[in-house]
């Protein structure tokens, strides 16, 4: 394991990630030179379906079956890419967890709720069964859920999409880990529970200290949720901006999104949709917000 001076505030530094995957066509570029830095904050990565989001965070985790290389890949002053096997399961897990999108594919269904919740944390922490009972039960409340007991004792698909989310997220917090990435931890559930399960995420970031990356395509929710945006499209950061001033987006892209956007206010109108541009491909924003 090789640890790098890190003598700044960034929990995460990312230089020029790509991800490539071998196919019958010649070599498919799903992340390309991607960089970011991030501290303790809130971070959204949005884009459409297959612009690279959930590869960043895979490969980020050490999970991406493609080809992953990048310039830097520093957790907490760890070079990720130093990692052996062993290393990487040290850290996966425990200090950097990650939520997939849908809990039915996410969970065993023939296993309990517990049983899982157990097996993870006895990984994860070292603990006794005892310990890890009580370590489930007492973040299956952290999570809201009203009565921890009975669905702890549950099966996967006796509780509803919300609840599974919750599950989820209670997991993979066990360990208290520093970093959580969320792949679309919302995109399933109906609105008021969208709040709820972004309530409970907004307030175990605040009071763990922990980093979030939150990926998803809902630009109001993680508008209204994030410290920051980085917008993906075909696999590069467009554009980085502040969440509270997504409205003044610059990138073709990025307005474009904004632009197809449901419009209460506009009635009798077609809703627009994206013209992409070639320039797109390879355009990124220079200082003064000019595509380049």
């Amino acid at each position: 394991m090789t640890y790098i001076d890190n003598n700044n505030d960034h929990l995460l530094e990312v230089k020029n990630l790509n991800v490539e995957f071998p196919s019958v066509h010649g070599s498919v570029h799903a992340v390309r030179d991607i960089s970011f830095k991030m501290g303790h904050e809130k971070i959204a990565i949005v884009g459409e379906s297959g612009s690279g989001k959930s590869q960043t965070g895979r490969a980020i985790l050490g999970l991406s079956p493609g080809n992953v290389t990048a310039e830097k890949l520093i957790f907490d002053g760890v070079d990720l890419q130093s990692l052996s096997t062993r290393d990487y399961r040290k850290i996966r897990g425990k200090r950097i967890s990650m939520v997939m999108q849908d809990p039915k594919y996410s969970l065993n269904p023939v296993m309990t709720v517990g049983k899982q919740m157990i097996e993870a944390c006895q990984i994860q922490m070292k603990v006794s069964k005892k310990q890890a009972i009580s370590r489930c039960i007492e973040m299956l409340e952290a999570v809201r859920i009203r009565n921890p007991q009975r669905v702890f004792n549950t099966y996967p698909h006796e509780v509803s999409g919300g609840m599974g989310q919750r599950i989820m997220i209670a997991m993979m917090l066990l360990s208290s880990p520093d970093l959580l990435i969320a792949d679309e931890p919302t995109s399933a559930l109906d609105v008021t529970v969208q709040l709820q399960v972004l309530a409970i995420m907004d307030d175990l970031v605040k009071e763990r200290g922990m980093g979030l990356i939150l990926i998803s395509h809902d630009l109001p929710l993680v508008a209204s949720f994030c410290d920051r945006i980085l917008v993906m499209y075909a696999g590069r950061i467009v554009e980085e901006l502040e969440a509270s001033k997504l409205d003044q987006a610059q990138h073709p892209y990025a307005k474009g999104l904004l632009s197809c956007l449901p419009n209460n206010a506009i009635k009798g109108q077609p809703i627009a949709t994206l013209q992409r541009q070639d320039s797109w491909l390879d355009g990124t924003l220079n200082a003064q917000g000019k595509l380049i």
